[in-house]
């Protein structure tokens, strides 16, 4: 990327590659524990002594922002605050804001094998209200100092306050004096809802501050974060009411335009996600202020981040926001490497901070984005076997520059994808990875969990310098643990697993895997 500024050499502006090593996906709200949902408790630390005890030296999240009704981190209600759910009872009742009784209420006693959405949303946020109502002098000072350092927050806790008090979660349909934002509207506004408010700024304090001290556990650990951040933002967001500017709106806030994909051979009339797309010639007039915000954020939250359909960068599908299908959009250039000058710039690029999702339909002008970059791609192991060709998921094309999967979180899991696949395409996986597919399992109806190791090993031999599972396939299981299908509004991100399930992970085969592959995580052996 040295063109982009003559007066920088090249590797200022050129990310570094990993080093060779490991990782897990393990989303937080899969995190064993007693209150319905993964927190940032005991669990986390938990679950980081776990991948250095395998020798791992990464743990990967999914997106930390408040959900969306149907439970979906990459519909996030805000790019910037998190998921209140998250926070840990247990640490309230250690802080004396919640009492012996009330940490109880918090504890579901039904299945730990999925999230307790319902229970969670019925009597998480009420119990937190007991919690504020607690609090000291001392702690409000502390929240004073949080929401001072933080430039978002206000506009955040003033558009959830509106929103739950109007029960209009889309700014687009709120009082005008509200949607445009006028200054006399938004004074009177604060006053009004002063004590809500004041409770969305605590909880952000409190999942900023459990956060933080779990991911300093895993670096003393030398344990690295790998966060996710979705490309776009929802329409009903306090991230487009505060900067509509940003984005390509209509003068009453609707999109002009919004996101989607288009048509291929999976979907005829392609994918219309719907979020509003940006203004990428606005956003360049303010230096990309908003974007560079917002990936301070994430490198504060996080190590290094996975930015989801990275492609957008380099050109991006817009549809008209009256269309019904993403059949009739049209391809427009995105900001390129003139946005990533600006990170550059901005933030310490010495070890890896980025890794690109380019997944799906590359074109030259997405791989020499990735070149210019240095950021790494990403290789799915599972779109290699129903690839009839010689692409670029087959391990033996790998690069080095590459973060390799058995799968994502949009994929089954290794074992029920397996199951899937036709019988040839089955036999020539197996002859591929070298695995004897005669044996019992075969005899008892089909693939066994100990099949997945071979593909693990595949993946760990590989010249990719990063490569990760999800813990569904660390533990051999199948689609019945799948977090998400992708097109499928409901019943997704539910998978959980107790503690029992990670004790029964063979540590000593994975910690081999890294051992012999030159994958170890060094402070993983004593």
């Amino acid at each position: 990327m040295k063109k982009l500024n003559q007066n920088h050499t090249k590797d200022i502006y050129h990310s570094p590659l990993f080093k060779r090593a490991s990782g897990i996906l393990m989303p937080i709200s899969a995190l064993p524990g007693k209150f319905g949902i993964g927190t940032f408790g005991q669990s986390a630390k938990d679950f980081i002594d776990f991948l250095v005890k395998i020798g791992c030296s990464y743990w990967q999240v999914l997106p930390f922002g408040p959900i969306d009704d149907f439970n979906s981190p990459y519909q996030s209600l805000s790019a910037f605050a998190g998921n209140p759910f998250f926070i840990d009872p247990q640490k309230l009742k250690d802080a004396s804001l919640l009492t012996d009784d009330e940490l109880q209420s918090a504890c579901y006693d039904e299945t730990p094998w999925s999230v307790a959405y319902d229970f969670v949303r019925q009597t998480r946020i009420e119990l937190l209200r007991k919690a504020y109502r607690r609090i000291d002098l001392p702690l409000k000072q502390k929240i004073t100092q949080f929401e001072k350092s933080q430039t978002w927050l206000q506009d955040y806790a003033l558009y959830t306050a509106i929103a739950l008090t109007t029960h209009e979660p889309c700014w687009i349909n709120w009082k005008p004096g509200l949607r445009d934002r006028d200054p006399q509207t938004l004074d009177q506004i604060k006053i009004d809802l002063k004590e809500e408010i004041d409770f969305q700024i605590f909880l952000q304090y409190l999942f900023f501050t459990q956060w933080n001290e779990i991911k300093a556990y895993a670096n003393e650990h030398h344990i690295k974060i790998i966060g996710d951040m979705p490309m776009y933002v929802a329409l009903q967001s306090p991230d487009v009411w505060a900067h509509p500017e940003c984005f390509d709106l209509n003068s009453d806030g609707t999109p002009k335009t919004v996101a989607g994909v288009p048509p291929d051979y999976f979907s005829e009339d392609g994918q219309l996600w719907g979020n509003p797309l940006y203004d990428w010639i606005a956003l360049k007039k303010q230096d990309y202020k908003w974007w560079v915000d917002r990936l301070k954020m994430a490198l504060t939250l996080f190590d290094t981040v996975r930015i989801d359909h990275f492609r957008a960068f380099s050109a991006y599908w817009s549809v008209p926001a009256k269309e019904k299908t993403a059949r009739n959009g049209k391809w427009l250039p995105g900001p390129g490497t003139d946005l990533f000058k600006h990170w550059f710039q901005a933030f310490d690029f010495s070890t890896p901070r980025i890794i690109a999702e380019d997944l799906g339909v590359q074109d030259d002008g997405v791989r020499q984005l990735l070149k210019d970059s240095g950021f790494p791609g990403m290789r799915v192991l599972q779109f290699a076997f129903i690839d009839t060709g010689d692409g670029i998921h087959w391990p033996h094309n790998y690069v080095p520059n590459t973060v390799a999967y058995t799968g994502t979180h949009d994929n089954n899991t290794l074992l029920g994808y397996l199951w899937e696949l036709n019988e040839g395409a089955r036999k020539f996986a197996f002859e591929y990875c070298h695995y004897d597919c005669q044996g019992d399992e075969w005899q008892q109806g089909g693939p066994h969990s100990t099949s997945c190791r071979a593909f693990i090993r595949l993946l760990w031999m590989s010249c990719a310098r990063l490569t990760i599972i999800p813990i569904q396939d660390a533990l051999g299981y199948g689609a019945d643990s799948r977090i998400n299908i992708p097109g499928k509004a409901e019943g997704n991100w539910a998978f959980r697993l107790p503690q029992s399930a990670i004790d029964s992970i063979d540590t000593q085969w994975i910690f081999e895997m890294n051992r012999i592959y030159k994958r170890m995580n060094p402070y993983s052996v004593k």
